[in-house]
């Protein structure tokens, strides 16, 4: 596409004769005004369209087909956004907004991209009908800012010795996923996990601290927590213990063989006595470091690097479990449990550095692929956990563990922030009274951009009553009537009539923090006035 006018470079008058000069390729299109405008919203309502039917308890799930040809079921909003191949920059945008609220919060995925598309929607309205998209944004931040207040006015405190209430939190963000089958029980695993690996000094980063470990057996009724790990291998040597308790641990980072030099030589033997006193000097080197090891009292040894098939044989034969290759992470994670000290030379094995095991054990499963073994590490001051879930090892247990990992991160959240919100869109009608009220002490034509963000709110009950097969106008009219009423916890129930929320509760800065960014990428679509694009469409 040749440059308009405005872009032209021309000498002297535009009679001159002279061809003006080409500022883009012959392929580029350029998009102006209400051209624009359609095409953004219509790409973002197309993406809350397609994830509302999986939203709150009565949500359905998505099946995933993949250029690879594998398939997924999920209802998670995160998980869908994530493999989608998406092309539109708009819809892009809504990419990096629930991978953003994801990151953060861990949960409220979905209803923050509802908000958005809904947002957009009504933006869409408003610019067509020529409001201007300055006063749009202005309008939309000032009814955030109303909403903002409404949650934090509505937060309550809660403590991490109120386990009924974490139970509560867990629930409520299991339901209408695959984990919300596993009821209490699973919601009391994550839970217990999140009060073992909860650190107040270190927020936000306790959800780093839980492995899930699909046990590939059972039901989901018969998962457990474990104060520790479980590592999916086998062991070296089949004589060696398959249990230990109250053991001592050395977590090592270095290999457990003779040291190699670092030029190639060449050694002249001229009789099998040379020999022999060679592979005898080699044998009391080795012998030397399996004493060393041995007098630091530790019987469980964890080395991150390779472990000389002879050192291994002679600590076995002492009554050592040894484990081989763990590499880093491993190693480091075996430390967490034990409370070990990494060493990388033998002579930093002091008693301070050694670790502790309450247990150690390897079970022994038969499935389809032969015999596995999974080794349990635990001990009663772990710094890690795992939830190790029952079931097979299909893409269905997988959805339950994207369903505790996601309670996880919400439930951690709620202790870090110590402030939690009512669900079952209360909170958003709430927010919508307030911020239409605001709206009438508004001057101008702000007042018609709060007025658009009070019903984008309201799109996120609304949706929840259509998935439970309810009419959205009248339910919304009778929450709207509760809230002006005092009834400040009235909200969607499962079966999508208005009624008083009582345990639905969520991390009140997962909820607010998906208006912020819903709003805030909004706004900065909205304030698009030209689409450019080089290949043409």
């Amino acid at each position: 596409m040749r440059a308009g006018p405005e872009a032209r470079a021309m000498d002297g008058d535009e009679g001159g004769g002279r061809a003006p000069v080409v500022i883009v390729r012959p392929t580029t299109n350029v998009t102006s005004g209400v051209a624009v405008t359609q095409k953004l919203v219509t790409a973002a309502v197309a993406f809350g369209d397609l994830l509302k039917g999986t939203f709150g308890p009565n949500g359905l799930d998505k099946m995933l087909y993949k250029t690879n040809g594998e398939t997924a079921i999920t209802n998670d909003g995160a998980r869908i956004v994530a493999d989608l191949l998406v092309k539109h920059p708009a819809a892009k945008s809504f990419v990096s907004l629930a991978e953003g609220q994801e990151d953060a919060c861990g949960d409220g995925v979905t209803g923050c991209l509802i908000l958005a598309a809904e947002l957009m929607r009504e933006g869409g309205r408003l610019l067509e009908r020529r409001l201007h998209p300055l006063t749009l944004v202005d309008g939309y931040r000032a009814a955030l800012e109303v909403a903002l207040q409404v949650a934090e006015s509505r937060a309550v405190d809660a403590t991490t010795a109120d386990r009924s209430r974490w139970l509560d939190v867990a629930l409520t963000a299991m339901t209408g996923t695959s984990a919300e089958a596993g009821g209490a029980a699973l919601a009391g695993l994550v839970v217990d996990a999140a009060l073992q690996v909860h650190n107040p000094h270190l927020p936000s980063t306790g959800h780093q601290r839980v492995r899930m470990a699909k046990r590939g057996d059972g039901t989901m009724d018969s998962s457990t927590l474990l104060r520790g790990i479980v590592l999916e291998r086998r062991v070296a040597l089949d004589r060696q213990a398959r249990r230990l308790s109250n053991v001592r641990v050395a977590a090592i980072t270095r290999a457990l063989t003779l040291e190699k030099g670092v030029r190639e030589t060449e050694i002249e033997v001229r009789d099998v006595a040379q020999l022999d006193a060679f592979m005898d000097a080699e044998e009391a080197l080795l012998d030397d470091l399996v004493a060393r090891l041995l007098a630091t009292e530790a019987r469980f040894i964890a080395c991150a690097k390779e472990v000389d098939a002879r050192v291994l044989h002679r600590l076995v034969d002492a009554g050592c479990v040894v484990l081989a290759d763990l590499e880093r992470a491993g190693i480091e994670d075996v430390a967490d449990v034990c409370g070990a000290t990494l060493c990388e030379h033998l002579d930093d094995l002091s008693p301070e550095a050694l670790g502790h095991l309450d247990r150690f054990e390897v079970e022994t499963m038969e499935g389809e692929d032969g015999r596995r073994e999974r080794l349990h590490l635990e001990h009663s001051g772990s710094r890690l956990a795992t939830i190790d879930v029952g079931g097979g090892h299909g893409t269905a247990t997988e959805e339950v563990i994207r369903g505790l990992f996601d309670a996880l991160r919400s439930v951690l959240g709620g202790m870090d922030s110590g402030r939690l919100l009512l669900g079952g869109g209360s909170l958003h009608v709430a927010a919508a009274l307030a911020v239409r009220e605001a709206a009438e002490a508004a001057t101008g034509r702000q007042r018609l951009a709060m007025d658009a963000y009070a019903r984008a709110l309201e799109a996120v009950p609304g949706t929840l009553v259509e998935n439970a097969g309810g009419d959205r106008l009248d339910v919304l009219l009778e929450l709207r009537a509760a809230h002006r009423n005092g009834t400040a916890e009235a909200g969607v129930g499962p079966d999508g009539t208005s009624c008083p929320i009582t345990s639905a509760w969520s991390n009140a800065f997962t909820l607010k923090h998906a208006l912020d960014v819903a709003t805030e990428s909004v706004c900065g679509l909205l304030r698009i006035d030209q689409v450019i694009s080089s290949r043409g469409d």
